[in-house]
């Protein structure tokens, strides 16, 4: 998908439904496209605050403007990479909010991503398990655990209207980076599966539009990775390869800037496909086991 053309709407609140409304964090990239979507829901005397964002003094106003008079209850994060998390500290200290959501999570990511790395301040005073609930005014949150992209991973389902906020899992604009050690291509097709299980009526990703067909974008994602491992499975059925050979070829149509990116991805689909028995690995070549 394209950036769509500019002004982007950084700091001014839309509102997606009566109970959801967003604000843009001003840390557009080729990984964020036009930046974090922090969401508030509720429409009475409180409101949950999803994925703060970056901690940004003009996107902490902001989110703080959007709230109003309202009281900000929690604040709810999807998982902790450093363009979702940051700003739950700052905004917990200005609004006396607790931070509740996935578990922290720290680890050195060997990926190329560069709002990738994990945010060390993310401190939460309650995780949530899968299928626990937060309740304000007129609204009900339902963590779903949806490991994958990370392993701390939620999704939030809004019971009152149908929605379901998918942070990264899930993405209008583009895939999810699945990016090995902590991103795991198993638990994201798992992830998917179950998502595609589910009758939501539209998603609301932390990057990008919201998602009017949810079931058919998953759908498509599933069938998007499949083709990968079956590219992955052709090539080394015709040599032995290295995942930069393999990228090169898997992603012409992807800018190169892009390629080591896509090449974490590919890594996560073999490390896969050796924990299933069909590949293996010497030095920097991957070969498939029985060729």
């Amino acid at each position: 998908m394209e950036f769509p053309a500019k002004p982007w709407p950084v700091g001014l609140v839309e509102t997606c439904e009566p109970l959801v409304r967003r604000v843009l964090a001003g840390n557009p990239s080729a990984f964020t496209f036009t930046g974090t979507q922090t969401y508030l829901v509720g429409a009475g005397s409180d409101v949950a605050v999803i994925d703060p964002g970056p901690a940004e003094e003009d996107h902490l106003s902001a989110i703080l403007a959007a709230a109003g008079t309202a009281r900000i209850a929690a604040i709810v994060c999807t998982h902790t990479h450093r363009d979702h998390s940051p700003a739950a500290a700052p905004l917990a200290a200005r609004s006396g909010a607790p931070v509740i959501g996935c578990a922290p999570l720290v680890l050195d990511d060997s990926g190329p991503r560069a709002d990738a790395p994990f945010d060390h301040t993310y401190a939460p005073g309650r995780v949530l398990a899968d299928g626990e609930q937060l309740a304000g005014d007129g609204w009900t949150l339902t963590a779903l655990a949806t490991p994958g992209h990370t392993s701390n991973h939620l999704c939030f389902a809004l019971e009152e209207s149908g929605a379901l906020f998918t942070g990264d899992h899930v993405m209008g604009w583009s895939t999810s980076v699945v990016s090995p050690p902590d991103g795991d291509m198993a638990a994201y097709m798992a992830s998917l599966a179950l998502l595609h299980g589910r009758e939501d009526t539209v998603y609301y990703p932390a990057h990008g539009p919201a998602v009017t067909k949810p079931r058919q974008l998953v759908r498509g994602m599933i069938g998007h990775r499949r083709q990968r491992e079956r590219q992955i499975l052709n090539l080394l059925g015709e040599t032995p390869h290295t995942i930069e050979a393999m990228v090169a070829r898997m992603y012409k149509g992807v800018a190169p800037q892009l390629w080591p990116a896509a090449g974490r991805s590919v890594l996560a689909h073999l490390i896969d496909l050796r924990a299933r028995g069909v590949v293996a690995q010497n030095g920097e070549e991957w070969r498939l086991i029985d060729a």
